[in-house]
């Protein structure tokens, strides 16, 4: 067991532990549902950890993909019931204050928060189960006319491997083609895990279809693996055009413009940190610049270099309430369309999910994304 496992199962019972005096000692239930509560809490607390070491490694995906669904499902559920008792701890001071009864209120309460972590963790399953394509114009005065119309693709985040299998990733391949993209681009974080045990899920990337290519740019999760190029390398066997600091032209009928792409900022851990100079170097700032950069706070080290858009990913839109908030710290936007310095960017919240195969409020997209003239 790696000692990163050893810490999250110390951190989650401790506060398994006090969810358990939250939900069941607090109210003061019988002790037949307290032994209840606490068995499902604890069935719940080994199942976290179960699906760790399936998303670590530990466990074989290929055997285990079951138990990592059900450990991470259980995550989401365990997340809500967390947030829950701290609401319920707070109405307990202040019950507590007014001198009342709490018993009555706890009770009530304690079935309520659990009522609202299931069902919002059952709709999450639901939300996430497929990305929808998403349509979005964006109008540049840089854009050749002869580019006019152009779709392009943008698929981040997929994160398939522990919990989701090629069947997930050939689901979004077909997605893909039936809007007839001309260019397809892939965000980074497509797969979790190691190559040997969980390249295969990416296989069906091999069948996507474009006129103007395939590219894509590392995520976090590539190096996180601990594999960066062992994954690249693969995405190269599969016909994607990798963007390591580069850039390609891509056009039709005479006309082009510039597809540039950033390594992710992990990448300097492996030698790969991202350069903007050299992956914008040659580009006609008089012309259209497509930048590819895995996290929408790139931008802020592109200013001045006549990216007309960039495309990004890895926020997932927050993924379950209410993270939506909490990544706003380390992001400069969560998801859709903004301004960062002089250049725009477009997010995309993701096809797949890290984790837990749950969306609450935040559901999984493809951006579709037609370039037109003003």
């Amino acid at each position: 067991m790696s000692g990163f496992v050893i810490v999250v199962a110390v951190v989650l019972a401790a506060l398994t532990g006090a969810l358990f005096r939250g939900l069941a000692v607090a109210p003061r239930w019988p002790s037949g549902v307290r032994w209840l509560i606490g068995g499902v809490l604890g069935l719940g607390w080994v199942a976290l950890l179960a699906g760790f070491a399936v998303q670590g490694g530990e466990l074989d995906p290929k055997r285990f993909r079951w138990l990592a669904w059900l450990g991470m499902t259980w995550l989401a559920v365990w997340w809500y019931l967390l947030l829950g008792a701290c609401v319920l701890g707070l109405v307990s001071l202040a019950l507590r204050w007014r001198r009342r009864d709490l018993r009555p209120v706890l009770r009530v309460g304690s079935v309520v928060v659990a009522v609202v972590a299931l069902g919002a963790s059952a709709y999450g399953l639901g939300e996430a189960a497929m990305p929808a394509v998403s349509r979005v114009t964006v109008a540049s005065a840089d854009l050749p006319v002869g580019m006019e119309g152009t779709k392009v693709a943008l698929v981040t985040d997929l994160h398939v491997g522990p919990i989701r299998d090629a069947g997930f990733t050939r689901r979004v391949v077909q997605a893909i083609n039936a809007a007839e993209p001309d260019l397809v681009v892939l965000g980074g974080d497509l797969a979790d895990g190691r190559v040997d045990q969980v390249g295969g899920a990416l296989a069906p990337l091999a069948e996507l279809r474009a006129p103007l290519g395939v590219v894509a740019v590392s995520g976090n999760h590539e190096y996180l693996s601990g594999q960066p190029e062992q994954w690249l390398s693969l995405w190269e066997r599969l016909g994607i055009t990798v963007l390591r600091n580069s850039s390609v032209v891509v056009g039709r009928g005479g006309a082009a413009f510039t597809v540039a792409g950033l390594t992710d900022p992990q990448g300097g851990r492996f030698g790969a940190a991202p350069d903007p100079g050299t992956a914008l170097a040659g580009t006609d700032p008089a012309g259209f610049t497509l930048l590819v950069a895995h996290q929408p706070r790139q931008a802020l080290d592109v200013q001045g270099r006549g990216v007309d858009l960039q495309l990004s990913g890895h926020t997932h839109g927050g993924q379950l309430w209410p993270f939506t908030y909490l990544v706003r710290l380390q992001q400069p936007m969560t998801a859709g369309r903004a301004t960062i310095g002089d250049v725009p960017v477009l997010t995309s919240r993701g096809a797949g999910a890290w984790g837990p195969p749950v969306r609450v409020l935040a559901p999984p997209e493809i951006p579709l994304i037609t370039l037109t003239r003003p």
